[in-house]
């Protein structure tokens, strides 16, 4: 009996923190991303752009708010990634920021979901089948919000998957609210040798490993930048691999709506509650002194996770309870900045004096200028609150000296 060939999805989740000042659309120029004028035109020339060209064989998502920048200031590449989903379907949704799910509340939880449909609606012209989580983040509440948002899929990491079933096939999970979504757990060994090498240096033994690799679905997840950003010549890598693929007949390389729609699951699993694909201890590092850094060497404090995270829902439902009060509903653009304070990336990095928390601490600047007259009030608390945010670097001093200073001036 001849074998079907066996499937291989090669997934890349692109996206951005939104670097624009909130206050006046405009990206302030980023010394460190010299000789270009900020970190998106750097990363769109080493990577989107010639990474594009793969779009057609490769499972991707764009985040919203990239995508926004990109219409804008890389037309060619938005279009060439408009193109691929148009020819082949791999387009993936995602939430419209790159919020930790499972520290929102169920409101902001489905507002950021309806919203990363609407927008992938408008850019991709059809429905999502999936929604790939940022930073895998999930907890149970998540999935039942997918499920009930007609989300089909999403893709998490092995170890936030309970019984699995063998082979990479997907399986049901099953909602408190008798909803069901479907998981697909990607190849944790695979997907760290392409994110962190050799593998993506390597196209004959990115080859190899898949060809020995067992299973019906091989599933393989990393960093969009990775091919090209992160790894110099990896977007050339990528290339060679699918052009060897595609030359096989015993491997289909497809995505994972094609994949669900010809192989339904066929048991049920669970997951681990809150966790996530880049935080051993679930979702702590969006919220806690964990100990997760990105360069570890240098044991650094993380003690201003939590202030600042504290500082800025304090704000969020400050906010909130006064248009609760007045029994008005919040404007579009101020909902926007609430949910955009949020961006993970204001946590994953090693200090609070990094432009990542700047840019969170910007959309908390827009929204005390867009409340009225309770800003000043708000600020004062807000500042209060952030210098209980202690900066590694002595001359920064707090979150709080870092709002005025780089924010509110």
């Amino acid at each position: 009996m001849t074998r079907s060939p066996r499937s291989i999805v090669i997934h890349g989740h692109f996206y951005q923190p939104p670097r624009d000042d909130p206050r006046t659309g405009i990206i302030p120029v980023e010394i460190n991303a010299a000789p270009d004028h900020d970190w998106n035109e750097r990363i769109e020339r080493e990577c989107y752009g010639p990474v594009s060209r793969s779009l057609g064989s490769v499972s991707f998502d764009f985040g919203p708010t990239l995508l926004q920048w990109m219409e804008r200031a890389a037309p060619d590449t938005y279009a060439a990634v408009l193109a691929a989903d148009r020819a082949s379907g791999n387009a993936v949704a995602m939430p419209y920021h790159h919020v930790i799910l499972p520290l929102s509340p169920r409101r902001d939880k489905t507002t950021e979901v309806r919203w990363g449909i609407a927008d992938f609606r408008r850019r991709f012209g059809r429905e999502p089948e999936g929604m790939w989580l940022p930073e895998t983040a999930v907890d149970h509440e998540t999935l039942d919000v997918l499920a009930e948002e007609g989300i089909r899929f999403t893709i998490l990491a092995p170890h936030q998957v309970n019984g699995a079933p063998a082979g990479g096939l997907p399986g049901w999970y099953p909602t408190a609210a008798s909803r069901r979504i479907a998981i697909f757990t990607y190849d944790g060994g695979l997907s760290h040798g392409v994110a962190f090498g050799p593998l993506v240096n390597d196209a004959a033994q990115w080859v190899d490993r898949l060809t020995s690799a067992s299973g019906d679905l091989v599933a393989i997840a990393t960093d969009g930048e990775t091919y090209g950003h992160h790894h110099k010549g990896g977007d050339v890598t990528l290339a060679r691999v699918l052009e060897t693929l595609g030359q096989r007949s015993d491997m289909r390389v497809e995505n994972f709506a094609s994949f669900l729609a010809r192989r339904p699951p066929e048991a049920e699993v669970g997951i681990v509650s809150p966790s996530s694909w880049s935080c051993p201890h679930g979702v702590e590092r969006w919220r806690a002194e964990c100990g997760c850094r990105a360069a570890p060497e240098r044991n650094t404090q993380q003690r201003w996770r939590a202030p600042l995270r504290a500082a800025l829902e304090w704000l969020s439902e400050e906010v909130r309870a006064q248009f609760e009060r007045e029994g008005r509903p919040l404007p579009t653009e101020l909902e926007h900045q609430l949910l955009r304070m949020f961006t993970s990336c204001g946590w994953f990095f090693d200090d609070i004096a990094g432009i990542e928390s700047v840019i969170v601490l910007r959309s908390a600047a827009r929204v005390i200028d867009l409340v009225g007259p309770q800003g000043a009030r708000l600020e004062a608390g807000l500042l209060e609150r952030l210098a209980l945010a202690p900066s590694n670097d002595p001359a920064v001093g707090s979150g709080r000296e870092l709002y005025l200073q780089r924010v509110k001036a």
